[in-house]
């Protein structure tokens, strides 16, 4: 009995662990396409730094693209769950696609870009329908826990991911690795279909319908300045994720094993951070937790361009870096995923999270793009300096605003000022 009450109250209850064990085998197989795909791109079709920022590009652009209408569309939909069923099995059979070429001797530069473009489509479709799913499954006072449940998922993902998928790549080489990918999402289908939630009536359509999750984004001062932090970071951090591999690879020596497991060390640090984030949001409250997460997630990158000498100093030092650097960013999206399924309206849900995605994800294409032309022109590591200093300014945004004074979150679908900060 004492060992049943130590399971988190969530994962007690049917329903929600469906939900949580298809998240879960589905982030696993995300970070082996992580390192499977790049290495594909750079092993087997030599890839240089340009073609990498252009992979990531299409990877990345139909956040930009897509999110506004296939919010405003998600939330005119009644069967949202279904919709992210059609969404798993779509990405499934992208990624299927690419170690089928490969046996055909057909798999081009080309190829890698269509089905990253697709995939990238597909997630956005599932994640604008999934804010609305999550919230019609967990009660307004257990948002901490559900997400730290969900971002713990990440970080073992990001522990299992980068490690299953270096051993995997070395073992049947980078496409046939995908082959994993694409099982988990069939995995993750699996479970969403034998998941039941009363989700939200869908939306009327009335003029401004497709405008108003990006005035509600731009209206609230909280989220405004979680915006502009959140993208600030997501444009630097993708010049330095575009050229890692790379760098890592070219200039470091690092095998493929090797860097799999440096990845997937940083997922330690990770599990540590959603361990402790209900604690922390708990002690200091929603905003300070997002200042402390921004800044933690930040500064220990400065350490990878600064990794130099013999490779078991590399190795360490990198290892010091993801660890920190993941038990950070694990604090801030606790801290900010609770804030917004407190804070937004549902009948809004999905197009407010469109919107956000946005205006926030839209700059990770650009810092793609940017970070390709920048290693091409001036080199990997002083792109790299660029890429990590710049990030740890996005905290300034915070600062000035209601939301780092914000000790409890926000009823939901409120302005999102705390009390007594004006």
């Amino acid at each position: 009995m004492a060992l049943v009450e130590r399971i988190p109250a969530l994962l007690r209850e049917r329903t929600f662990r469906r939900y949580w064990t298809g998240q879960t085998v589905s982030l696993v197989g995300d970070q082996i396409s992580l390192i499977a795909i790049p290495l594909a791109a750079v092993l087997i079709l030599g890839a240089d730094a340009a073609e990498m920022g252009w992979l990531k590009t299409a990877e990345l652009l139909p956040a930009l693209l897509l999110n506004l209408p296939l919010g405003a569309w998600a939330d005119r939909q009644a069967r949202r769950r279904r919709v992210m069923i059609v969404a798993d099995l779509g990405r499934a059979a992208l990624m299927l696609t690419l170690p089928v070429a490969y046996a055909l001797d057909a798999l081009t530069l080309g190829q890698l870009y269509a089905v990253a473009f697709g995939i990238g489509a597909l997630t956005v479709l599932f994640e604008v329908c999934n804010a609305t799913l999550l919230v019609a499954l967990v009660p307004t006072e257990r948002y901490v826990q559900a997400n730290s449940l969900v971002n713990g998922s990440r970080s073992m993902s990001w522990l299992a991911g980068p490690g299953i998928g270096g051993v995997l790549v070395q073992v049947l080489t980078a496409p046939f690795a995908l082959v994993a990918d694409a099982l988990t999402y069939v995995v993750s289908a699996g479970y969403l279909a034998r998941v039941k939630a009363v989700e939200p009536p869908p939306a009327a359509v009335a003029k401004g319908h497709f405008t108003e999750g990006m005035r509600w984004v731009v209206r609230d001062r909280s989220m405004r300045a979680l915006f502009s932090a959140s993208g600030t970071v997501q444009f630097f951090n993708y010049m330095f994720h575009t050229l890692f591999v790379l760098y890592a690879t070219a200039e470091l020596g690092i095998g493929a094993g090797l860097l799999g497991l440096i990845l997937g060390a940083g997922a330690v640090g990770g599990l540590i951070g959603a361990a402790c984030s209900g604690a922390v949001v708990r002690r200091i409250g929603v905003g300070a937790s997002l200042v402390t997460g921004f800044l933690g997630f930040t500064l220990p990158l400065l350490l990878i361009p600064l990794a130099d000498g013999p490779l078991p100093l590399v190795v360490a030092v990198l290892f010091a870096a993801e660890f920190l650097s993941c038990a950070g960013v694990m604090i801030v999206d606790i801290a900010a995923g609770s804030f917004q399924m407190a804070a937004i309206p549902d009948a809004i849900r999905a197009r407010v999270m469109g919107a956000y995605r946005t205006l926030n994800h839209g700059f990770r294409p650009l810092g793609a793009l940017a970070g390709g032309l920048l290693g091409t022109a001036i080199g990997l590591r002083p792109t790299l300096w660029i890429a990590t200093a710049g990030a740890v300014f996005a905290v300034l945004w915070l600062l000035p605003s209601p939301l780092a004074r914000m000790r409890e979150l926000p009823t939901r679908g409120e302005e999102s000022t705390p009390v007594g900060a004006l």
